[in-house]
């Protein structure tokens, strides 16, 4: 599964100006004090966490909702219960499959664009199992709040797909995840959760807030082939400006991407760059 093809592609076409960053570069960009969110708001890192909604998550993270699509229900979703073996050998998921999972960022919901997106493309181009995980009872919560369930979460998740793999056989090696902002933090955890044998994940925009220095980012070591993509990774932008993968690409210098004018179409750009390298065929085998 280590993959080189999707950063050749982002290269190729963006060949003018997206370049890799190598890690002494990228460990010197600003650390953004404040920035605007997907919500338009600015919103300070240093806002008050709900610390009930923390504790709740740690002890019962069942809110978080999987819902599977395949060729065979590529529009309408099966609900997918993780523990639950009868609702598994019910639903359409294909042991033999590759599986796919699509998290999304903090505030957008289950329906966002690029989860439908994303599941449209990966069911054109293949024949797989794609989960879109909804954790919306916690993405709903301000930044810091869902900045610090991030792990419980993404635990949840590695937890899950270890479910799959022995009641299912399917292969771990075969399993890509792909995150987008805090998404991108929560399927690393994910991956040290299954000791870093998940076969590919895709960090798209990883968050910068409260993660520059924050040693449980997503990190190579946390599934075979990591991948990052950056696109808001500037002063004030909503990207962290650091590598993350075995490989990581700086589209556009990292910073600003032709047409946006916001840090949320720049940050928003990285699944639209991702969902073009599918489209072309060139990453999957």
């Amino acid at each position: 599964m280590k993959n080189l093809s999707l950063c050749l592609l982002i290269v190729t076409v963006y060949a003018a100006s997206a370049v890799p960053v190598d890690s002494n570069i990228s460990e010197d960009r600003a650390k953004p004090q404040f920035i605007e969110f997907p919500d338009g708001k600015e919103n300070i890192p240093e806002a008050e966490p709900d610390m009930e909604l923390l504790a709740k998550i740690k002890r019962d993270p069942s809110n978080i909702k999987y819902t599977l699509y395949t060729r065979d229900n590529p529009v309408n979703g099966q609900t997918l219960l993780a523990n639950n073996a009868t609702n598994i050998f019910y639903s359409n998921f294909k042991p033999a499959d590759p599986t796919v999972v699509i998290v999304h960022d903090w505030l957008p919901m289950q329906d966002s664009r690029m989860n439908i997106h994303l599941t449209q493309i990966f069911l054109t181009v293949g024949s797989y199992n794609v989960i879109v995980m909804d954790w919306r009872f916690l993405a709903n919560s301000n930044y810091i709040t869902a900045t610090n369930g991030v792990s419980a979460i993404g635990r949840s998740l590695g937890q899950f797909l270890a479910f799959l793999n022995q009641l299912t056989g399917s292969s771990i090696s075969q399993m890509h995840l792909v995150g987008l902002g805090l998404g991108a933090h929560t399927i690393g955890f994910a991956g040290r959760e299954l000791e870093g044998k998940v076969g590919h994940l895709s960090a798209l925009n990883p968050a910068g807030p409260l993660w520059y220095d924050n040693p449980d980012r997503v990190n190579s070591n946390d599934a075979v082939f990591v991948e990052g993509i950056h696109t808001d990774s500037g002063l004030g932008g909503y990207g962290i400006g650091k590598n993350v993968g075995d490989s990581d690409i700086y589209v556009n210098g990292g910073n600003t991407q032709p047409g946006c004018f916001t840090s949320v179409c720049n940050h928003n750009r990285a699944w639209h760059y991702f969902a073009e390298t599918l489209m072309s065929n060139r990453m999957l085998k």
